[in-house]
């Protein structure tokens, strides 16, 4: 962890939740008491369809929503898509972008995540902008490589600390049950400041919130987070298990 910055642990639900699924998320509120909510920040990231629902039943928690992804439009004739400032009426404060599942299934280049990213902070909300290396180009030695490419492509220009969230989640460990080594993620944690601090400079750099992500559970939830510049982490599965996501959070607080 980064003592200085204020810890993350976001929950992705990608395409998974019903009406009824809203009980989780108020599962999670219950157990996110004072004390609790003093050391860590927590968001959920829903399906579209229950961003507005999830961000209403969390009312007074502090707990924050988001979208999992938006347009890089910000309305128009484009079909299926959502904007950011639509993710913004229905409460959301974040919106995860370039999601490798985004990336590998809808081809999305980093000049689209980019212009996402953008997207989002033009309507006030905090983009997530997910970088990660497939199992082919670590095993080939360009896991560092390919992540710095994809940052340098991938985030806006003038980002700060307050308008950006950065998360590491290689490829090959996303719901697979393997995570990387902790010396693996503390490796590519630092080289992750380090660029960002080239690309944004030294100060915005020092407060960006870099998170983890790939296979987090709570039985590795102590160890992953307690790396070097890991400040929390973009969970999957787990998160909607209210009793999994709360105990990930807990290693963070």
């Amino acid at each position: 962890m980064t003592r200085s910055i204020r810890p993350l642990v976001a929950g992705n639900w990608k395409m998974n939740g019903l009406k009824a699924d809203l009980a989780i998320a108020a599962e999670v509120a219950k157990g996110y008491d004072a004390e609790f909510a003093g050391a860590v920040d927590l968001a959920i990231c829903p399906p579209a369809s229950l961003l507005y629902p999830t961000s209403v039943a969390l009312i007074g928690s502090r707990i924050a929503t988001g979208g999992q992804d938006c347009s890089t439009q910000a309305s128009g004739a484009f079909t299926g898509e959502i904007s950011a400032a639509m993710l913004a009426d229905a409460g959301g404060t974040f919106a995860i972008v370039g999601h490798s599942e985004r990336r590998t299934l809808h081809g999305e280049s980093n000049a689209t995540v980019k212009a996402k990213a953008e997207a989002a902070q033009k309507a006030r909300i905090v983009p997530i902008v997910c970088v990660g290396e497939t199992k082919d180009e670590r095993e080939a030695g360009k896991a560092l490589a390919m992540v710095k490419k994809q940052l340098r492509g991938s985030l806006p220009e003038g980002s700060t600390a307050a308008t950006l969230v950065v998360a590491y989640e290689p490829v090959w460990a996303i719901g697979t049950g393997l995570t990387p080594t902790a010396a693996d993620v503390a490796e590519m944690h630092e080289a992750i400041r380090t660029e960002l601090a080239r690309l944004l400079g030294k100060a915005a750099a020092a407060g960006v919130r870099l998170l983890y992500g790939g296979s987090v559970k709570p039985s590795n939830a102590a160890e992953l987070m307690n790396v070097a510049n890991v400040d929390g982490a973009l969970v999957g599965g787990a998160s909607l298990k209210a009793g999994d996501f709360l105990a990930i959070a807990r290693a963070c607080a």
